[in-house]
């Protein structure tokens, strides 16, 4: 059964700022002769890795929403110089938006169910990746979206 992680996106401002994140690291990575794959550094390692991996997301939090997702390649442990053991999450290089939905900050990551996971906005039929960032915003606050 497919099981995503979910996570705030500290330090971006907007979906845009993501995006400019990522193509910049797939560029550096294709300039390399490396796949053109972006990936997060997190100290806790995910216990359901099988599952994470099995189709699995991870969904991004920006400015208080959901906004995004990027596909979990491959999860991979090591030490660092510091010698305290962390995890690289390995993203795929497509950032999708996804129907904002409101979070509240936390720490870490959390585990999200594929069943309570938003639906990608390309999925919905509707112009809505052309609305303003805060229109999507505010509709999504109140349930319109």
């Amino acid at each position: 059964m497919t099981l995503h992680l979910i996570k705030l996106c500290v330090g971006a401002e907007s979906l845009e700022d993501l995006r400019q994140w990522v193509a910049e690291r797939s560029l550096t990575a294709i300039a390399a002769g490396l796949e053109p794959h972006s990936s997060h550094v997190t100290r806790m390692v995910p216990k359901r890795s099988e599952e994470l991996l099995d189709g699995g997301s991870l969904y991004w939090i920006i400015k208080g929403q959901v906004a995004a997702r990027q596909r979990l390649l491959d999860i991979k442990t090591f030490t660092g110089g510091d010698g305290i053991s962390r995890c690289e999450l390995i993203l795929g290089p497509e950032v999708v938006e996804v129907a904002p939905a409101p979070r509240r900050p936390f720490q870490g990551w959390r585990y999200l169910d594929a069943d309570a996971a938003p639906r990608d906005l390309n999925a919905s039929g509707a112009d809505i990746e052309d609305m303003p960032d805060d229109l999507r915003r505010e509709l999504a606050e109140l349930g319109l979206l």
